[in-house]
């Protein structure tokens, strides 16, 4: 029963860790794991805080961002960042990553240039969220899932988890520390029982909900019970569809679409794609062939593990 669970011990577990991992900065997405993060950090080391977020678009992390960093005193830099910081991000994610997979890219843009800012502003370390909604479920498809899919589920996702701001960072000079994803904190988190993981709540399913009762009474309760917004969402690139629409024409994207078909065996499936893999073929080339042992992503003909659904190359799935 929720009663009977043991918040103190949860809370003590994450303080330790982000103990371990404190760094001059946090990327602070206003979400409920940032949120943590910078209020524990907070009790030894006050970290400067940056947020990003695309000029002219909706985005909803800004005000949780200020909510936080307002109520702990900490340093915090917001950064718009418009079309031409934009495609500088998009061409170093895609030459980092080696992908144009349109969701990897729209959401490590983001990344990409909140660890530029943190760069420019001196910050040598950062911290950041990663891993907590991997480690608590707070993706919503996971909700409907019985108790065993949910536990084969979350298992399967922490084998195969990796985050773009490791590497991100790595080719900026900055270092990326993980809190969630220390070896004793994930080890404690990994045993947390699934049903505390997902769970009903005055009528709503929640994601992450024992790590929210463990924090509501700590930071404020409009964050604790904040609604999952991918970093897309929260960071308005979620908008990057539009935007690429309105700036390639019907004519040419059909032209382009088809050439590639043709010339490179690549599946264009629409103007943001186009545009990612007109950079990815800049840098990398056409993406290369399956190898004996992997079967053949129909979208770019890349190889994709036999166990995987999804290829990374160019955001295909089912494969």
């Amino acid at each position: 029963m929720p009663e009977q669970v043991d918040y103190a011990s949860l809370v003590q577990a994450l303080e330790a860790s982000v103990r371990r991992n404190l760094s001059d900065g946090l990327l602070l997405s206003g979400g409920l794991d940032t949120a943590i993060i910078a209020y524990l950090a907070a009790k030894w080391r006050k970290p400067y805080c940056v947020t990003v977020a695309l000029e002219g678009a909706p985005a909803p992390d800004i005000p949780y961002a200020k909510l936080i960093a307002a109520n702990l005193g900490l340093k915090h830099d917001l950064h718009y960042f418009g079309e031409e910081e934009l495609n500088e991000a998009i061409s170093a994610t895609i030459r980092v990553l080696k992908t144009f997979d349109p969701m990897e890219v729209r959401n490590s843009a983001a990344a990409y240039v909140a660890l530029k800012t943190a760069k420019d502003l001196g910050l040598r370390t950062v911290m950041t969220g990663d891993g907590g909604d991997e480690l608590f479920a707070g993706y919503s498809f996971l909700f409907n899932l019985t108790r065993e899919q949910l536990d084969e589920a979350l298992k399967k996702m922490w084998g195969q988890m990796r985050f773009s701001s490791v590497p991100l960072g790595k080719a900026l000079g900055v270092e990326v520390r993980i809190p969630f994803l220390d070896p004793e904190f994930r080890t404690c988190a990994e045993g947390v029982d699934v049903s505390l993981k997902v769970r009903s709540e005055n009528g709503q399913t929640w994601g992450k909900w024992v790590l929210r009762k463990a924090f509501e009474g700590i930071i404020s309760k409009e964050v604790a019970w904040r609604v999952k917004a991918p970093l897309e969402v929260g960071t308005g690139t979620t908008t990057l569809p539009a935007f690429f629409d309105a700036r390639i024409t019907d004519a040419e994207f059909s032209r382009k679409k088809a050439e590639y078909l043709a010339e490179d065996g690549v599946v264009i499936r629409d103007k943001e794609h186009l545009k990612y893999y007109e950079a990815f073929r800049s840098i990398h080339g056409i993406p290369g062939a399956a190898t004996r042992g992997d079967k053949k992503c129909p979208g770019c003909g890349t190889g994709v593990a036999i166990s995987t659904t999804f290829c990374r190359k160019c955001g295909a799935y089912p494969v």
